[in-house]
């Protein structure tokens, strides 16, 4: 019991631990684009690329990533002791909300690449390959009647990386496939199993695509201390589990890591959201989480629709329908687009990122898709929708039909 509690621990510590990276390195990003972040002269020397740190609390608190400044602060102090920022010349420990600067580590050379980190890299490059493979092996399968969304034999995977070179033989294969399980990358689809060359499935088990809020971490560190060891079902619906809807956040949903129980119960969440493969190789950096313990399947369904009244095709097509039709260009960045689509023949909009692309370019909930990049989509359903999105060119042009009330 001693063991396995001291194993839990440590699983909850490198899960936090990755998700302050991920976390603090999409920060990093939003602050170069808002550029918070740049090269600054103080006492006739030149600092390049910092921020100043009350110019970063008030960014935080205006743009909700924290409700004051204290709470700014500590936050800021979280990813101090994680080292992934710093005061440009290493002479204050604290951070502070005044007029000094700081820097992100990444940002001058000094973040440490350690082996774990390494390999997060690594299968978050395996990852983006398999998720942009045209004929992919993350599919919706079955292993003692229970489905799993994007999982794969462990065979395949090992025939998918020799034949695209990322393994040299089958035992190579075998062993980076087990480094990728024992930090935290994939796992079996009931957590019951190590790695092996044969049919049993596996699955991804971090969620590199969902958008976090600093706010959070703070939430999981508190919880971390308080508790120690938390029981299964508490780490099972934490809010940064991939297999589960965020609490705070239900409308950021990702269908990339959904379980769902039997076939008859199968719903799906998918988001227009996504990161560019290249930003996640080049800037992504952190520890892996570790595999919640728990071995009960978790179900997760689709959030109510937002529709009030639902349309037919015919109905949105008459003569005088109260809806008005519009093109909207929506143009992804280092996240994505940031809205999330439901519903076939027509789809409609279910959820909008507030200050993502989509809700810069106009794109509102309730809105029915007519066309994708030119394509007719009004009569597909939203998973053939999702995947024209995700597929297709960084720069999205979207039909769309609102209600005239809008």
């Amino acid at each position: 019991m001693e063991w396995a509690s001291s194993i839990r621990r440590k699983a909850m510590a490198r899960q936090h631990k990755a998700e302050v990276m991920i976390a603090g390195e999409q920060l990093r990003l939003k602050l170069h684009d808002g550029k918070l972040i740049k090269d600054r002269r103080y006492h006739l020397r030149t600092y390049p690329n910092c921020f100043v740190a009350q110019e970063l609390i008030d960014w935080l608190v205006s743009h909700k990533e924290a409700p004051d400044r204290v709470t700014a602060v500590c936050l800021m102090q979280h990813l101090m002791d994680q080292d992934i920022v710093h005061h440009v010349c290493d002479k204050r420990s604290e951070f502070k909300d005044a007029k000094l600067l700081y820097r992100f580590r990444k940002d001058d050379g000094t973040f440490p690449f350690n082996t774990e980190v390494k390999i997060f890299m690594r299968g978050q490059r395996l990852y983006e390959h398999l998720i942009g493979d045209k004929h992919s092996i993350l599919q919706l399968r079955e292993e003692l009647g229970v489905a799993y969304q994007r999982s794969f034999p462990g065979c395949q995977l090992i025939d998918w990386l020799l034949q695209n070179g990322e393994a040299e033989s089958r035992r190579r294969g075998l062993e980076l496939c087990r480094a990728l399980q024992e930090h935290g990358i994939i796992q079996h689809v009931a957590k019951k199993h190590d790695f092996f060359d044969s049919g049993l499935l596996y699955q991804f088990c971090i969620n590199f695509r969902r958008r976090r809020r600093l706010s959070e971490l703070l939430n999981d560190s508190e919880q971390d201390n308080d508790e120690g060891t938390a029981a299964s079902t508490h780490e099972d619906n934490h809010p940064e589990s991939p297999f589960l809807l965020p609490k705070k956040q239900p409308l950021e949903a990702d269908g990339a890591f959904q379980l769902v129980g039997a076939r008859k119960d199968l719903k799906q969440v998918i988001s227009g959201r996504r990161s560019s493969m290249s930003s996640l190789q080049l800037h992504s950096a952190g520890f892996p989480p570790m595999v919640p313990l728990s071995l009960t399947p978790i179900i997760r369904c689709n959030p109510k629709s937002v529709l009030k009244i639902y349309y037919t095709c015919e109905e949105l097509l008459a003569p005088g329908a109260p809806f008005t039709k519009r093109v909207l260009t929506v143009t992804g960045d280092a996240l994505g687009w940031g809205f999330v689509v439901r519903g076939v023949a027509p789809c409609y909009v279910q959820a909008v990122d507030p200050g993502s692309p989509a809700a810069a370019a106009g794109v509102k909930v309730q809105q029915f898709l007519c066309q994708v990049n030119g394509q007719c989509v009004l009569y597909l359903d939203y998973r053939t929708v999702t995947t024209l999105v995700m597929t297709g060119p960084r720069i999205v042009v979207l039909e769309v039909m609102e209600p005239q009330e809008y």
